[in-house]
């Protein structure tokens, strides 16, 4: 199985594809889309969705996983925000005909480590060690792609 696992972001979206198997999971490409912070709403939205649609045509995965919206009662414009670039995400991924999964960022962080309140630094050692690779993933928002990638794998091996 294929998933394609995405941090939504307005200036910065990290995304992850990975090959899940049976025994065996692994990191077919990883990284990141950057949007102007200048630009209007609406450009930097056509700009997302045009990314991930090539990230969906290239990989054609069968799961798309997709974090969960958090809102911090101080800050409620941001997770309002969000929204809007993880509906083009969601829309785009429908549209392609992939499977949409989303996972709350506790369930993410637990199912990589056992503590739904794990480190930025636990999840990058983590997701080193489960996908042997050399050094952590950088920059954060590829590990938290990875990471709901892995998520969305592992709930789909029954684990």
């Amino acid at each position: 199985m294929k998933i394609l696992g995405i941090d939504p972001g307005l200036q910065v979206c990290g995304y992850a594809v990975v090959e899940a198997k049976l025994l065996d999971t692994k990191l077919i490409e990883a990284g990141v889309f950057r949007t102007d912070g200048k630009a209007e709403l609406a450009a930097r939205l056509c700009q997302i969705a045009e990314d991930i649609g090539q990230v969906l045509a290239a990989h054609t995965p069968d799961a798309v996983a997709v974090e969960q919206l958090y809102s911090h009662y101080q800050h409620p414009r941001t997770a309002i925000l969000m929204g809007h670039a993880r509906g083009v995400i969601l829309q785009k991924a429908a549209e392609a005909g992939a499977s949409v999964k989303s996972f709350a960022a506790t369930r993410i962080k637990k199912s990589l480590t056992g503590n739904g309140r794990a480190t930025k630094n636990q999840m990058q050692r983590a997701i080193q060690t489960v996908l042997a690779l050399s050094e952590p993933p950088e920059p954060a928002d590829v590990a938290d792609a990875i990471a709901i990638a892995l998520c969305c794998a592992s709930e789909n091996k029954g684990t």
